[in-house]
């Protein structure tokens, strides 16, 4: 039956070969996509849509007021500039010769078929028009009233109240000895302006549908290439919830995507080693705690029927009935031990101690039963005298007697165990030594994980040593296994002489 079990126990070890073979291969296995889209892309090219339109729409319209005010700011430059021109040329003349030479100009005006030239008098009455023959009529324009009445240039830009026209006007006046004799009035009509825009807006408008096309294209590229590593994950995600523990999804980017699928990868190799460890665990106690069970049960059931009359037979009996069920409380305080340090539940009743003397109460208390059983416990204490330290004497000598029951288990084949004291710097040091066959080198870096077991034939749970660590970790210190020179394990432990906090 135990070799049986011992077919069917997994040998793990957290990164040994095997297992990597099997992650490589689980690795090879890539998690389909889906293709579908979901709602986090609709809303995502919405968004983006929705933001590159209004940039757009201020982007366009910015850029049309902008040429509206320069058109027209150019056009109402220009006329102010003819008007004053115009005006200055007539102030050399006579008030006979100026309506003569108003008509000359009039005439000879280059610009008259897109600017209308009116001569006016003092009144903005109508002299001459380059365009249509309004003799006598009264301009009643802002910039004409203005421009009498301040005596100086002014411009207008809106509904002429006289035609109900769009238009931009720039009137002058004509001074002669100081006073107005006259008024030239530039004018023209802002339906070309509006027209140029009106192109300009169009064109804009349709350089910005073109950029809105070309942003929605750039973005379902982008959030396609984020969106599926995402749900990449989102499956392995999924397939690791159902119970796919060590599968693996291929890592295509180095950037902060392919960080997370190696997070996702490792968690998914942790979470895989996890379950393999605690199934081995469940089966590991069960074997352990099955086989004292069988010789509890069956010694009580013979000397229950009274099979074995024979005293030494039965004090034979009553022993071993003892020893396992000893052993059964040890391996019940050890998981019991381990299930408070996971819970956080693991507290330390820390006092001043005498840990020469925690030692030599495990080393008396195990002397004996070594001797028993025919090894040599050999103990050298420190020549100097240790100071007293802080810590749980309870839990230290929980330590020794841990690492003395786990020497024997392990090392007792050579014969003799090792324990010695001594000092380095601010530091106890306990070093625990057998003369066994020793760890396996792949295996030692491993050797105090929980549950792990390695390829001991021992019996045990596997937590002892990690019980061990956390408990002098807990004190402040460190307890470092390794192979000692000439075969056997040693096992060092430092304890910090002061502890400020535990």
């Amino acid at each position: 039956m135990e070799q049986e079990n011992r077919r069917k126990r997994r040998k793990p070890l957290p990164m040994e070969p095997k297992r990597e073979e099997g992650a490589a291969e689980e690795a090879k296995q890539e998690v389909p996509i889906k293709r579908r889209r979901g709602r986090l892309r609709r809303r995502w090219l919405l968004n983006t849509l929705a933001v590159t339109l209004v940039v757009v729409v201020i982007a366009v319209s910015a850029f049309s007021l902008a040429m509206y005010s320069y058109y027209s700011s150019t056009i109402l430059a220009t006329l102010e500039s003819k008007a004053q021109t115009a005006a200055g040329m007539f102030r050399n003349y006579t008030e006979t010769s100026y309506l003569a030479t108003a008509r000359q100009f009039v005439s000879q005006f280059e610009e008259k078929t897109t600017i209308e030239v009116q001569i006016l008098n003092a009144d903005g009455r109508v002299l001459i028009s380059s365009m249509v023959d309004i003799s006598g009529a009264g301009v009643n324009s802002p910039d004409t009233i203005a421009a009498i009445s301040l005596k100086r240039v002014r411009t207008f830009e809106g509904i002429d109240p006289d035609t109900g026209d769009s238009v931009i006007s720039a009137s002058a006046p004509v001074l002669y000895n100081g006073a107005v004799v006259g008024v030239v009035r530039m004018a023209t009509s802002l339906r070309e302006v509006q027209a140029q825009m009106i192109r300009i807006v169009a064109v804009t408008s349709v350089v910005g549908l073109v950029i809105l096309i070309v942003m929605g294209i750039i973005a379902s590229y982008f959030i396609r290439s984020v969106l599926e590593p995402v749900i990449r994950v989102t499956e392995t995600a999924k397939r690791i919830a159902a119970g796919s523990y060590g599968v693996q999804m291929e890592k295509r980017s180095d950037d902060e995507m392919g960080e997370l699928v190696d997070s996702i990868n490792d968690m998914s190799m942790k979470i895989d080693q996890a379950e393999r460890t605690q199934s081995e665990f469940i089966s590991s106690v069960s074997h352990e705690l099955r086989t004292p069970l069988t010789a509890i049960n069956g010694w009580a059931e013979t000397l229950y029927n009274g099979e074995v009359r024979d005293a030494a037979d039965v004090k034979k009996g009553m022993g071993i009935i003892v020893s396992e069920a000893q052993r059964l409380t040890r391996m019940v305080e050890e998981l019991l031990e381990f299930s408070r340090m996971e819970t956080g539940r693991f507290n330390l009743s820390v006092e001043p101690i005498d840990i020469l003397a925690e030692l030599e109460d495990a080393v008396y208390t195990y002397r004996e039963f070594f001797r028993r059983k025919g090894l040599e416990l050999v103990y050298t204490e420190c020549e100097e005298e240790l100071p007293v330290i802080s810590g749980d004497p309870e839990r230290l000598r929980q330590v020794f007697c841990n690492l003395l029951d786990n020497a024997d288990k392990h090392g007792g084949s050579g014969g003799v165990v090792e324990v010695s004291t001594g000092r380095e710097v601010d530091s106890v040091v306990i070093r625990i030594r057998d003369h066994g066959p020793g760890v396996p080198e792949d295996e030692l870096p491993f050797i105090k994980y929980k549950f792990y077991k390695g390829s001991s034939k021992a019996r045990g749970s596997g937590i002892g040593l990690a019980v061990c660590d956390e408990i002098v970790n807990s004190h402040g210190g460190s307890m470092d296994i390794a192979n000692a020179v000439g075969g056997g394990c040693v096992v060092i432990i430092r304890l910090p002489i002061r502890v400020e906090s535990v």
